[in-house]
């Protein structure tokens, strides 16, 4: 927590979260650019603000790719802002807001949080139904190997579909998969609305990349949710979700227990 406040309380590095925030997924050379910084400094406010999670990375070939990341944002949100009265806090909450909006620039969500847990146990929590059941709502019918297909199972419902297929799935350390087809059962049961779920239905499947990193004591997950077309109605739910979703698996690994549900069309 005092790293998040820490990395917050310098102008420069306010300006580079305002940068990522007005154009998601830069590199080092175009934020310099951008700001009008010498490269050495601008490399030393991002390890600040990568330490205080308030920045997460992304390898794209020989690219690495910079973007906010709103877990550090939530946790200051839980923490403060319903113990203070909210007009002492208006900035922080713009910009846990900012944080979590849809990137501006390119369309993908991207998300790291720390969990005091194992690769295995984190494994576990991704692929097993005793784990997603409990902090997601669904599990998954597959047998996790790339090109197999996976359903999705609900105890209304089941969506199944040949597209929803394993990209990658390397144990312990890497899981993706497409994203799941947008039912009138779906939509039914979580009330998402036709006019919703005939605009997602008619877009580009997504995908979701899970990639799990032991770091000590934590492992460091890190979501990327993309393959999205521009203005993408999807996009825009899951980055309402996701944050949700993933406090919540946090809080059961670490404690046994489980946020509250999170409300469907954000969660799915």
């Amino acid at each position: 927590m005092d790293e998040v406040f820490k990395a917050l309380a310098d102008g420069s590095r306010r300006a580079l979260l305002d940068s990522l925030n007005a154009h998601n997924g830069q590199t080092l050379r175009e934020l310099c650019a951008g700001l009008e910084m010498a490269r050495q400094s601008v490399s030393k406010h991002l390890a600040v603000l990568e330490a205080a999670n308030l920045v997460t990375t992304v390898r794209r070939g020989r690219e690495k790719l910079h973007y906010l990341n709103a877990e550090p944002i939530n946790a200051l949100a839980e923490r403060w802002i319903n113990r203070y009265h909210q007009a002492r806090v208006d900035a922080l909450a713009d910009l846990k807001k900012a944080l979590e909006g849809e990137p501006m620039s390119k369309p993908e969500f991207v998300y790291t949080t720390y969990i005091a847990t194992t690769p295995e146990k984190l494994w576990q929590a991704l692929t097993e139904p005793a784990f997603t059941r409990r902090y997601w709502g669904p599990t998954f019918e597959t047998d996790w190997k790339p090109g197999s297909t996976m359903a999705w199972v609900e105890p209304e419902f089941t969506i199944a579909d040949p597209e929803q297929v394993v990209l990658e799935a390397e144990p312990y350390t890497r899981l993706s998969y497409r994203w799941h087809t947008f039912t009138k059962e779906h939509a039914e049961t979580h009330g998402l609305g036709e006019e919703f779920r005939a605009k997602a239905a008619a877009e580009p499947r997504s995908k979701v990349t899970f990639t799990l990193e032991q770091q000590g004591a934590l492992v460091k997950l890190t979501v990327v949710h993309d393959d999205f077309e521009p203005d993408s109605i999807v996009l825009s739910a899951v980055s309402g979700g996701w944050p949700q979703l993933l406090s919540s698996l946090k809080t059961l690994l670490e404690t046994g227990e489980t946020l509250p549900t999170p409300e469907p069309a954000a969660s799915r």
